[in-house]
Order: C-alpha cells, then structure tokens, then sequence
C-alpha cells in the first residue's frame, strides 16, 4: 500500500459555487484563515459529513460542523434523550427528554445554523444498510460508544474508501485518530480483534467527564474540517491520547498491518452493538415473548427464576420490568456476587440496555458457579420496543 506522507492531504471536497453575501459574513473568521479562505469555505459547503451517534462525541461535533458551515450533515443514532445524558450531551436540553436524539439534533443544528442541510437517519447501524448509506457522504466521524459499532464503521468506511475521524472516551481519558483505508491505517490495524465486552466498562457503568466529550468532540470536528479543506497536519497514522485528569498529552504513530486481509466487504450479520447470540458464546438468549410467558408461569407458581437488571441505579429507578430486581453491573464488577442472594438452583435471566452488559454479568455470574444464566436478546431497548408495538 501506498500510504501518504503525514503532510497536508489533497483537499476532499470540490469547492461549491461563489458564497452569498450572508454566508460570506457568517464565516468570515473561517475565511480569514490563509488555510481556509474563500475556496475552503467554499468546499465546506460542498461537504457532506456523516456523524455516527448524537451522544457525547456526537454533540460537540454536530455542533462546530453545523457552526462552520458544513453544508449538509447527516446524524445516525436509534436512542432517545434521556435526563442522564444531558451531563455530557450538550446538544439535548431538558425539553428534548424522551425525544429520538436525532430530532433534537437537527433542531439545535438548525437553530445555530438554518444555512447547512441536516439528515436524520433513526436507525441502528447494521451490516445491512451501513455501505449504502457511507456512499452517500464524503467523510464519517465516528462517535460510536461501543466496540462492534466501531469495527462495522471501521469496515464499511474500508469497503467505500472513506476516511474516518474516529474517538474514544472514558472516566478522564480520550483517544482521537483518523483512518482512511486508501491513504493510511484503519481501526483494524490498530485494535485487530474486537475485546469481549466484559474486558471494558461503558460510560453507563465507569462514568465520564463530560468536559471530556467537548475536547476530544473538537478535536474530532477539527480533524473532519482539516481533511475537507485540506489544511494542516491530518491525525491519519497518528493516535493522538490525553488524559484530563493528568492534564497530559501523548501521541502514537499508527502504521496499516501488511499482514491484514483487506476488508472487502460488509457481512449483513454485522450487527452493531446488539450482543448476538453467537457472541453470548453458549449462553442461552432468550427472547422478550419467551420472557414475558415465563414471568406469567412464574406469577402462578408455575417456575421459578431471577429476573436481574445490570443496569446502573438511575436507569432502573426511571424504567425497568416489573419483577426484577437491580444488581448494576459497576457492582458486579467491584463486589462480586456478593450480596446478591440468588438460589443456586434458580435459573437467572440477566438484561441491560442493549446486551453487553448483560453479556459481562453473565461472565461474572458464571464464574461464581451459576451455569443457568439467560441473556434478554436486544435488552430492554427491544423489550420497550415490543411492548410499544403490542
């Protein structure tokens, strides 16, 4: 492979048309820039950037893209706002709770900017529709908080060429780099294996400085602007990592692995952050119907069986399935079984939000000698779902 020299990239976008008067104005400080000017911001406007998730990540980047004249800007995300997101989302306000986070988006972005085009896209990034919907754009930011999520962007982006900003958070610390299968490394070459995802805790779980989400989120929009306008020294082939509580800064240089098969297509099977039943590796997956006939039986004395939600304390205090009881997987984690009191002899159906918590649980249970352990397949995103449907 030929891989581009860490100097200044060929800009990514075509300049779009002679600015209107209002847009010249609006981006004046933009256009003072000798890296910028008119025809940078020209391309900018003739950009179409696509954001994986309106959470975190999502926030500060949808907000600068938006700000800086980004003409058209698509957002991917199936979640609601929910209150506890607000801490680090500064996106979604408190009358956007309970709103699909993509509607509240493209509000704000909007109301910041009604010049740049914003498409929604409320879905689940799946195998299925993740290469149609890549080919639409010139660039992906990857905002993703889930390790799955993150190899299927990493994937699709390989399959049509695009380069990728990508960023990670937890607790203090962040990590920013950009991918672009043509001119450098991908994600694979830099994480090759997916982790089980036991093997890390989820902001749900560890917490995150919400500060962190707005520098690393800039970071983020800056590298995508850089990239469209061909300006400065792009983070492809470079980990950039820094930790705020440390206040310290550190870069990794990034090379693609000769050894790696070329990822030329996206399997359907890909599935985005579900915990498939193939990962849940032999344990039983049971579904939203199969569980609700069972809590019927176990109602009239006809089974018995722990219902166990590893979600965190606040997200069972705002909604949960009537007859669990709440064992966050943050305490699993530290105490153990500890505490938890379930009968050997009971069978346990564990969930959380969408699986991988439920997935660590199972592992922590197992361990300590549980061998009956069912997973709710989707957790209770698809029981919620279900239920909205019936």
């Amino acid at each position: 492979m030929n891989v581009t020299p860490q100097s200044t990239l060929h800009p990514l976008v075509a300049p779009a048309p002679e600015l209107r008067p209002d847009e010249t104005e609006r981006y004046s400080r933009n256009i003072l820039l000798p890296e910028v000017g008119i025809v940078g911001q020209r391309r900018l406007k003739n950009a179409r950037v696509l954001v994986i998730g309106a959470g975190g990540l999502g926030s500060p980047v949808l907000l600068y893209l938006a700000a800086a004249g980004v003409g058209t800007i698509g957002i991917v995300d199936d979640d609601r706002v929910e209150a506890s997101n607000l801490q680090r989302q500064v996106i979604h306000g408190m009358d956007d709770v309970g709103r699909l986070k993509v509607d509240s988006a493209r509000d704000a972005l909007h109301a910041i900017n009604p010049l740049v085009r914003v498409e929604v896209h409320p879905l689940r990034l799946s195998g299925d529709n993740a290469v149609a919907l890549f080919q639409q754009y010139d660039l992906i930011v990857d905002g993703a908080d889930n390790f799955a999520t993150r190899y299927l962007v990493s994937d699709a982006a390989e399959v049509t060429a695009k380069p990728c900003v990508w960023g990670s958070i937890l607790r203090f610390g962040a990590q920013v780099s950009v991918f672009w299968s043509t001119h450098g490394p991908t994600y694979r070459d830099l994480y090759p294996d997916a982790p089980p995802p036991e093997s890390a805790p989820s902001c749900g779980e560890a917490g995150v400085l919400g500060m962190l989400c707005g520098v690393a989120g800039s970071m983020m929009a800056a590298e995508a602007i850089k990239l469209i306008v061909g300006a400065g020294r792009s983070l492809l082939g470079r980990l950039s990592i820094f930790d705020l509580a440390a206040a310290t800064w550190r870069e990794l240089r990034i090379l693609p692995d000769p050894a790696r098969c070329p990822v030329t297509h996206v399997d359907s099977a890909h599935g985005g952050c579900v915990v498939t039943e193939a990962a849940a590796r032999g344990r039983e997956p049971i579904t939203t119907e199969e569980l609700r006939e069972l809590l019927s039986e176990r109602a009239s004395g006809r089974a018995a069986f722990d219902l166990v939600d590893v979600r965190e304390p606040d997200e069972y205090e705002r909604a949960r399935i009537d007859g669990s009881r709440s064992a966050p997987l943050s305490r699993l984690r530290r105490d153990g079984c500890g505490g938890l009191a379930l009968a050997p002899e009971h069978a346990v159906v564990l969930y959380c939000k969408a699986g991988p918590r439920a997935h660590a649980a199972a592992e922590i249970l197992r361990e300590a000698g549980h061998a009956d352990i069912r997973l709710l397949t989707g957790g209770f995103d698809q029981w919620i779902a279900e239920s909205v449907v019936s």
